[in-house]
């Protein structure tokens, strides 16, 4: 029985030091996990870029933001300072009698099978908001997905999207602050990719919209005229989105507002519960700052676009938030996005340093830069 003891004792003896000797490991590897990123200039351009997509042969496409009315809508890099209009000239100039156009676009992603799927928001000539996919590898129109009355509404601004092949949805955030729209009513729209049926969920919720919190940047609040022509706080609703790895579960979140959001995919497409009910199965997923773009990785570590900043934040797992990526030149970082050269992209619009914002007095300027990091793990094409 001694021996037996004693052998007994030394196992456990070995245990221990191996769970300690793999702890010390553990805790060494957390502790060489660098507190912030390096982060690169990617491409330099004339205008301001909104969101980037990235094709699985590696084209970049990008939209030009909204917010400044550019001509070309859509772009395709040629070089890391050049571009020409996506997928066409045609497709970014608006003609009368038609609505195959692209008029006023922010959000855009890319599929696996090379579809380039452009959201309009249609407010800047009145037309029907829609969901425009176009095949980049046989250069052609793939489909239109149409987002009538009421599934937008007036003030309606959908501008982020995630593809979910797996329930063949796709999920698109509306921030509600086109014309008319003050983030009171953001919501996220659910179109079947099979029969184009739209859906509006979660409009109003407080998951969707707005908090009463300022966006700061520089240490100067964002205001726009008010009804009454005072000065009023920017609020915007419902802004990044994104889906985990195993599309279970769809994390979204106001723009302005210090929380992350989550809902099971199953829940989002269950059509039997009523508004309260889906609005019962929301679920507040970690604090954030006032972010734009999110996006995620197959570790399920989302990353946030710190619009007030001038960086990228990241929540890990653990649900916790920290910076992760930030350079003085990063104004405003809109959209982020994963590319198979194992990067994430984030984009530098300077919307903050606009004109309206600054007593009348442009401070934005050329070049309009896109960057470049290493996120902590691989993401994807698609979120």
């Amino acid at each position: 029985m001694a021996l037996r003891s004693q052998s007994m004792s030394l196992q456990l003896l070995t245990g221990i030091a191996m769970m300690a000797i793999a702890g010390a490991a553990s805790s060494s590897a957390v502790a060489q996990q660098p507190a912030t990123a390096a982060i690169e200039v990617f491409a330099r351009l004339p205008q301001s870029v909104g969101n980037i997509a990235f094709t699985p042969d590696n084209q970049v496409i990008f939209s030009h933001h909204p917010f400044y009315s550019p001509d070309v809508r859509v772009a395709k890099l040629t070089s890391p300072t050049t571009f020409e209009p996506f997928p066409n000239a045609e497709w970014n100039t608006p003609r009368p009698g038609t609505d195959q156009y692209l008029d006023n676009v922010l959000g855009l992603r890319s599929d696996e099978d090379g579809v380039v799927w452009i959201i309009d928001m249609g407010f800047r000539t009145h037309i029907t908001p829609k969901l425009v996919g176009w095949n980049t590898r046989h250069n052609r129109l793939e489909r239109i997905y149409y987002m009538p009355q009421p599934v937008t509404r007036a003030g309606s601004q959908p501008q982020d999207i995630v593809i979910d092949r797996k329930n063949r949805k796709f999920y698109i955030a509306d921030e509600d602050i086109g014309p008319g729209g003050d983030g009171s009513h953001g919501a996220i729209i659910v179109i079947d990719m099979d029969t184009g049926r739209a859906r509006r969920l979660l409009d109003g919720d407080r998951s969707t919209v707005p908090e009463n919190v300022p966006i700061t940047v520089d240490g100067q609040d964002l205001t726009v005229p008010g009804k009454d022509g005072k000065p009023t706080l920017i609020k915007v609703g419902c802004d990044g989105i994104t889906m985990d790895p195993k599309a279970e579960w769809l994390y979204f979140a106001p723009l302005s507002g210090r929380a992350v959001y989550r809902l099971r995919v199953d829940d989002l497409n269950n059509e039997t519960l009523s508004a309260t009910q889906l609005s019962a199965k929301v679920e507040r997923y970690a604090d954030k700052p006032n972010n734009g773009g999110l996006s995620i990785d197959y570790d399920g570590n989302l990353y946030l676009t710190a619009v007030e900043t001038k960086s990228v934040g990241v929540i890990t797992p653990d649900r916790k938030y920290r910076t992760f990526a930030s350079d003085p030149d990063l104004v405003w970082p809109d959209g982020i996005t994963y590319r198979p050269d194992g990067y994430m992209y984030v984009s530098a619009s300077q919307v903050s340093a606009a004109a309206m914002f600054h007593g009348g007095k442009a401070e934005n300027k050329m070049p309009y830069l896109i960057y470049r990091f290493k996120p902590l793990a691989p993401g994807y094409l698609s979120r």
